[in-house]
This record gives C-alpha cells, structure tokens and sequence, in this order.
C-alpha cells in the first residue's frame, strides 16, 4: 500500500505537467522580481497611464454605439409591441415597459461611461 503511493507521488511529480507549472511559475516570479530589483514603479505607472489614455480614445465611440444599440432596441421593440397590439395579447404593458427600460438603461450607460472613467466632454 505505501509502496503504491509512493509511486503516484512519484509519478504525479515528475510528470511532463507538473514540470511545465514549475517552470512557468519559475519565470514568472523571475520576471516580476527582474521588473522590480531596486523598488522602482516606474514601468508599472508608465503602463497605467499608457492604457488610461487608450482606454480614453474609446469611450466615445462605445458611447455612440450604445445610442445605436438603444435606437435598434426601439425600433424592434416598436415592432414587437406593434404585433402584440394587433394580436391582442395580455401582456402589452409589460412589453412596453420592458422596451421602455432597456433603451432608458443604455442612453443612461452611455451618460455614465464617460464619468466612470473619468473623462469629461
């Protein structure tokens, strides 16, 4: 019994996986301590703004398409409520509402994006 554990053991540690974890967690922490040597944050701070100032280029074109996506949502739920209305279903209200709240939600997203990320216009 212990001899067969001691073989899985063995097996488990020498097996072409486990090497490759030691080894990627080896170079990773080898590249996080040769990034940091000497205390240093410079690079660390350099590539935050680098990715804030990307990050900023963006935000009006995802503000645009979220006022596409909320006009395309109006449309189509027009045209939903439009059937139901004609097929006189129950639960057009409820429909309404619901197309009501999605657009409200996006044009409200779109408001806010620029804010979150701190961006004004």
């Amino acid at each position: 019994m212990i001899e067969r554990l001691r073989q899985k053991v063995k097996t488990a540690l020498f097996s072409e996986r486990t090497k490759m974890i030691f080894l990627m967690l080896l170079v990773g922490v080898t590249a996080a301590v040769a990034q940091n040597s000497a205390g240093d944050y410079t690079a660390g701070t350099n590539a935050l703004t680098t990715v804030t100032e990307e990050i900023a280029k963006y935000v009006p074109i995802v503000v645009k398409l979220c006022y596409a996506i909320a006009g395309v949502v109006a449309v189509v739920g027009a045209i939903s409520v439009y059937i139901a209305m004609n097929n006189e279903e129950q639960d057009v209200k409820k429909k309404i509402m619901m197309v009501v709240g999605a657009c409200i939600f996006l044009i409200a997203a779109a408001q806010a994006l620029p804010l979150f990320f701190g961006i004004t216009t």
